[in-house]
Parts: C-alpha cells; structure tokens; sequence
C-alpha cells in the first residue's frame, strides 16, 4: 500500500488496523559511471515497495534529498543542510502524526544521512522533554544493508570489488527496479582507489569518476534482484515488530 496512490479514507481505514508507517529515505548524489544519481533513494524505495506490497504495511513518499555535500563536485548532485533536513523531517513527523501515526520506521539508503536523521529524532523527542510530557511516538532508522542477511548475500554476490560508494550491490539493485536504465561503461581503473576526503573539491580530486574501492561494472538486475528479496523478508519481519501488528496485502 502506497500513500501517494491511496486516498484518505483508505488511510484512514489502514491507520484503524496499523499506525505504522515507512519513509524510504536516501540521498540525490552520484554513483560513478554506471551508477544513478538516484540510487541511494531507488534502493530503499523498492525494497520498502515490494515488502508494502506483500504485508500490506503503508509505504510514504520516498525523502529523495540528503545529506551529500561532499558529492556536489560531481554534476547532477543535490544536497540539503544538516539544518534543513532536520526541519524537513519534523515537518512530515508531525504531519504523519496529526493522522494518528505513532510508528514512523524511516528506511534509510545513505550513510551520510544517519547522523542527521538521529538528530532529527532528537529534535522531534525535545518537544515532550522539555515540556515534560511523555512522548506517545516511536521513531527509527534503519539501513537498508544493515538488515539481517542482507550484507552477507552482497558479500556473496561480490566478494572481490563490492567497495564503499557506487558499489556493485547498489548498482545492481538499481538495476532490477530500472532495468531500462542500465548503463554499460568502461572503467579504469577496474576496481576504484580507496581513501578518505573532506569537502566537495577533495572528494573529486581523489576519486575522479565518483567511485570509492569499488567495480560496479560486475552488477546485474539478477543479483539485485537477489538482495531485494532477502532485504525485503528481513523488512517484513523488522516492521512486524516494531509495529506490533500483522497484516496481509491487499487482495489484487
């Protein structure tokens, strides 16, 4: 079940059986030459689709813009502040909330976010502790290559040249949601440098085509197709609990 593709009385049915709900939230950055620019946000986003689609469990609009500062060197690239992500997520938890939403689980697709993203809990969490109330909402992050099974079947899948940014598995799981997106290039070298870097113009001048030990050229819409299935059951199974209910899809 999707919000964008729902109306509200169906939301107001589903908020009477289940007042939880995801956020698929990722980053608009580059992922070298064969990777997306999208695909810190594809990725969450289709893992959290199919897994809506088999529990029956409301899927939000994907939070498409992070933190990426540090990719703006690379054309196509977009990035918020610290500051304005942490409004922008108050924004739609207090939104979401007026609904009658207390479970609000947001599926993260980039590392970058993750300290942003817990700052904004903190901010959301504030509001009650300062007024001394108790606060009657969960929030929670999780990573999409941090659910369970999901970084030993990429292992798996690519155990020479997976690397730290445009790596093959993400490639690949953009690749099974576009299969008609698919990028063939050639790249040197094979597996990319490794290394640390600080603002936008390091970050360029120490990996010149995006890539971090990485060899995405390796990726295939199979293997995503893979990671998606694994990722997802793993979802279904976190979801159900920090929900604390079960439901079923919606017969088609």
């Amino acid at each position: 079940m999707l919000l964008n593709t729902s109306t509200w009385p169906e939301v107001e049915a589903y908020l009477e059986r289940c007042k939880g709900i995801i956020i698929p939230i990722g980053s608009f950055e580059q992922h070298g030459p064969n990777g997306l620019v999208g695909t810190d946000a594809i990725c969450p986003e289709i893992i959290a689709h199919e897994a809506g689609q088999e529990s029956g469990f409301l899927v939000g609009p994907t939070f498409n813009v992070g933190i990426a500062q540090h990719h703006l060197a690379f054309p196509g690239s977009m990035t918020l502040r610290p500051s304005t992500m942490i409004a922008a997520m108050n924004d739609w938890i207090a939104s979401l909330v007026r609904h009658g939403f207390d479970r609000i689980y947001f599926f993260n697709g980039h590392g970058g976010n993750i300290t942003t993203i817990n700052a904004a809990f903190a901010e959301y969490y504030a509001n009650y502790s300062l007024d001394d109330a108790p606060c009657p909402v969960r929030l929670a992050q999780q990573n999409w290559w941090e659910l369970p099974g999901v970084m030993a079947t990429c292992k798996k899948l690519f155990p020479v040249g997976e690397g730290a940014h445009a790596t093959a598995s993400e490639v690949s799981v953009t690749q099974y949601a576009y299969p008609d997106a698919i990028k063939r290039v050639e790249m040197d070298p094979k597996i990319a440098p490794n290394g640390r870097f600080t603002d936008a113009a390091d970050y360029r001048a120490t990996f010149p085509d995006g890539r971090i030990a990485s060899d995405p050229s390796q990726a295939t819409p199979e293997a995503g197709a893979e990671i998606v299935s694994i990722a997802k059951q793993a979802l279904i199974a976190e979801l159900s609990i920090f929900f604390e209910t079960k439901l079923e899809a919606a017969a088609e």
